[in-house]
C-alpha cells in the first residue's frame, strides 16, 4: 500500500514509522526541513499516568474537566490508556526523558493536572529531544523523504482521497492509497504566536476545499505566558508548576480573582486573566520565578534561562514581562479514534486533527501525548481502510511521483496587497484583525465584522501563484472557517469567550 505523510512533527513521524514497520510504502512530504514544525519548540513534556496515585482515570478526568464538557470521552479513554505505551516507545526510539539518581522518571506538573505525570527531557527541550530522536529514526528506515514542499491541495476523485498537489519549484501531484495529514495548526493566524512561520493552516484548508468534515475552529488556545521582551518566546507553564505567580504592577498576585487555583487554573482562564490585568493597568503583567533560584531555574529550564539572559534578563532577580499569545488550535479536521476523517482515503493526526480529546481547552502536556497515540492508531487503520476499498471498484493508483510537472511557478516571500474598499489585504492585516476581534476577548458584533472583512478580501483574492501567496489564501479560508464557528457558538466555554455575553444573545 502506498501512503504519503503530510507533515514531519511528532504526529507525522510517527505515523510514517509504523506504515513503514507495517510494510506499507511510505513518503513523508514537509514543507520545511525533515523534523521543522511545532514539534521541536514544545518545552512542557508528554503527559502520562506515572505517579503512586496517579491512574488513567485520574489523567482523563483532569483532561474532561480542561475541556470544557466538549471533550469525547471515548478519545479520551484512548489517549490516557495508550498514553503509556506510546511514551514507551518513544524511549524505546532513542528519546531519553529525565530522570532522577534513583533512574525513575523526573514528573512535572503543570495548570489543571491532579499530579505531577509530565516527562520532559533536556529540562524544557522535550519536544526538541523526541523531534531528534524521531527524525533519526526516519533517517535509518526505508522512508521516502520529501522536504521544502508546500501542500497546495488534496487530489480527490471519485469521492476519494487519492493524494496530494504540493508546490516545491513547480506543482507537482502524488498519487497514492492513503493520506495521512500531519501538517499542524493554524498559530499565523493571530498577530501573536508562538507558532512557526509554517503554521499557516495549509492541511486544514486542503480539506475544506476537498469537503472534509472540518469543526471547532473556535476553539484556539492562548498561551498566557510568552516573553513580552523581543520575538515571541515561550515560557512554559511548568515555570508555574514549579512555583512561580503571576503579579501586577502591585506584585497582587491577580489571577486568584478569576480562579481558586490561581496560576495552576485551566489555561484558557488564565491567559483571559493576563490579558485584562495588563489592559487595566496599560502595561504587561509579569511571571515571578524568583523564588526558584538561579541553580534550579538553570537546570530544570535550560532553554528559558539562556534566551532569556540572551535578551538581558535575569530571571532569577526579577520578575519577567509576558503575554498571552495564540498557541494550540483544539479543532481541526474530524477524525474517530482511528484518524479516519468523513473523507475516504483521508486520515489526520496531530494538530491538524480534531479527534475530540481536548474539547474546548487543551489540557497541558497532552498534544504530544496525543500526536503519538493518534498517529500510532491511524497507521494501524491503514489497512483496514484498504480491504474496505477493496470492496468497491477503483482504478489501480501509481505510487507517489514527482514526474508530473504542472506550471513552473515563481516563489515570494510576502504577497501581493489587494486593494479593497474596506482596505488593502495584507498578511499582517488579517493577523491584528483575528488577534482584535477572534482572539482572546469576543464580542458578538467584532465577530462579525471580522467575517464581513474577511469574505471581502476572499472575494477579492487572485488566484494565488507564489508559496506566500498560496499560504495566504489557505490563512483567508481558515480564518473564515474560525470568524463563522465563533460567531455561531453564543456561548462562552473553554478556549471561546465572548464578552457581554447576555446582551448578544439573539442580536
Amino acid at each position: 500500500m502506498n501512503v504519503i505523510v503530510a507533515g514531519s512533527g511528532i504526529a507525522g513521524i510517527t505515523a510514517a514509522l509504523h506504515a513503514a514497520d507495517a510494510g506499507h510504502r511510505v513518503t513523508l512530504v514537509t514543507d520545511d526541513a525533515l523534523g521543522g514544525g511545532c514539534t521541536p519548540l514544545a518545552q512542557g513534556g508528554v503527559a502520562g499516568a506515572y505517579g503512586p496515585n496517579d491512574s488513567p482515570a485520574v489523567h482523563a478526568a483532569d483532561t474532561l474537566t480542561a475541556g470544557g464538557g466538549l471533550a469525547d470521552p471515548a478519545a479520551v479513554d484512548v489517549l490516557v490508556s495508550e498514553g503509556s505505551a506510546r511514551i514507551a516507545e518513544l524511549i524505546a526510539r532513542g528519546v531519553a526523558f529525565d530522570r532522577g539518581t534513583d533512574g525513575m522518571l523526573l514528573l512535572g506538573r503543570e495548570a489543571a493536572h491532579a499530579h505531577a505525570r509530565i516527562v520532559h527531557a533536556g529540562g524544557d527541550a522535550t519536544g526538541a529531544a523526541i523531534s531528534r530522536a524521531l527524525v533519526a529514526q526516519v533517517e535509518a528506515a526505508d522512508i521516502e523523504v520529501v522536504e521544502h514542499a508546500l501542500l497546495v491541495d488534496l487530489i480527490v476523485a471519485d469521492g476519494v482521497a487519492r493524494g496530494i498537489r504540493i508546490l516545491r519549484t513547480a506543482r507537482i501531484d502524488m498519487y497514492a492509497d492513503a493520506v495521512i495529514l500531519a501538517t499542524g495548526g493554524a498559530g499565523r493566524l493571530y498577530a501573536h504566536t508562538t507558532n512557526p512561520r509554517g503554521a499557516t493552516g495549509g492541511g486544514i484548508a486542503a480539506a475544506i476545499r476537498a469537503g472534509a468534515a472540518v469543526t471547532d475552529l473556535e476553539f484556539m488556545q492562548f498561551h498566557p505566558t510568552v516573553l513580552d521582551a523581543g520575538a515571541p518566546f515561550l515560557i512554559s507553564e511548568a515555570v508555574r508548576g514549579e512555583g512561580a505567580v503571576l503579579i501586577d504592577e502591585r506584585g497582587r498576585r491577580f489571577t486568584f480573582d478569576s480562579h481558586p487555583d490561581g496560576e495552576l487554573a485551566p489555561r484558557d482562564v488564565v491567559a483571559r486573566a493576563v490579558a485584562r490585568q495588563a489592559a487595566a493597568q496599560g502595561s504587561p503583567v509579569r511571571l515571578d520565578a524568583t523564588m526558584i533560584g538561579a541553580a534550579r531555574l538553570a537546570e530544570r529550564f535550560p532553554t528559558i534561562d539562556r534566551v532569556t539572559r540572551e535578551r538581558g534578563l535575569d530571571w532569577s532577580r526579577e520578575p519577567l514581562p509576558v503575554t498571552p499569545a495564540a498557541h494550540y488550535l483544539m479543532g481541526g479536521v474530524v477524525t474517530d479514534i482511528d484518524g479516519r476523517t468523513s473523507l475516504p482515503g483521508l486520515f489526520a493526526v496531530g494538530e491538524v486533527a480534531r479527534t475530540g480529546v481536548h474539547g474546548a481547552n487543551r489540557l497541558a502536556s497532552n498534544s504530544l501525548l496525543e500526536g503519538a497515540v493518534f498517529a500510532a492508531r491511524a497507521a494501524a487503520a491503514l489497512g483496514r481502510h484498504l480491504s474496505a476499498a477493496s470492496q468497491t471498484s477503483r482504478p489501480t493508483l501509481s505510487p507517489p511521483s514527482f514526474s508530473s510537472r504542472i506550471v513552473p511557478v515563481p516563489d515570494a516571500e510576502n504577497g501581493r496587497n489587494r486593494d479593497l474598499n474596506g482596505g488593502p489585504f495584507s498578511r499582517a492585516a488579517l493577523q491584528q484583525l483575528m488577534w482584535d476581534r477572534v482572539g482572546l476577548l469576543r464580542t458578538h458584533e467584532g465577530l462579525a465584522e471580522a467575517l464581513e472583512t474577511i469574505r471581502s478580501w476572499r472575494v477579492a483574492a487572485a488566484t494565488p501563484v507564489s508559496r506566500s501567496e498560496h499560504e495566504d489564501a489557505d490563512l483567508l479560508l481558515v480564518a473564515e472557517a474560525t470568524a463563522s464557528a465563533a460567531l455561531a457558538r453564543t456561548e462562552s466555554v473553554g478556549a471561546h469567550h465572548v464578552d457581554h455575553e447576555p446582551a448578544l444573545i439573539g442580536a
